[in-house]
């Protein structure tokens, strides 16, 4: 069976053109201490602090830094431009994006157009949350399936797309 996959993959190989295969992986990556990985990831040049956990499928960009005790759960996408606090958690399939096309087309590659995404201390983001370029204070929580379009400058529950206050976090 495998030999058979094989074959295949070298015939399709061989009569594809202009076919590029990146390596990914984790590359320049600066760890803290007791930082678990779930591979498959794609992590590169990026800052990840200590005791913090990434899971499968994830993809962290160039620049990003994770913080301390920060939990980023399967298939998230962090892109260039995003700091994470400590002791935050990221749902599963959380999108980060940094370029909101306000020109009507991509940025193919040109900074100038990204813009930075800031999220403060103990923020939760729930799974298959989206958030643009932003900033989120301390003791946050995003809802699952919010989309935060606009900064939040109080701490407290966020839910919807967009995302609005709900109500204060109940501390018992």
């Amino acid at each position: 069976m495998k030999s058979n996959l094989r074959k295949l993959i070298k015939i399709f190989i061989k009569e594809s053109k202009n076919l590029f295969i990146y390596d990914s992986g984790i590359k320049n990556v600066s760890l803290g201490s007791n930082v678990k990985i779930i591979k498959p990831v794609n992590i590169y040049g990026c800052k990840i602090g200590d005791n913090s956990f990434i899971g499968p499928f994830v993809e962290i960009q160039k620049n990003v830094k994770i913080g301390e005790n920060t939990k980023v759960q399967s298939h998230s996408f962090i892109c260039e431009l995003v700091s994470v606090g400590n002791n935050c958690f990221i749902g599963h399939s959380v999108v980060f994006i940094n370029d909101l096309f306000s020109n009507g087309s991509t940025s193919n590659g040109n900074k100038e157009n990204w813009q930075k995404t800031t999220i403060g201390n103990n923020v939760l983001i729930g799974s298959n949350a989206t958030i643009l370029p932003v900033k989120i204070v301390d003791n946050v929580v995003i809802g699952a399936g919010s989309v935060v379009t606009r900064d939040i400058l109080k701490s407290g529950i966020y839910v919807g797309n967009p995302a609005i206050f709900l109500r204060n976090i109940d501390y018992k």
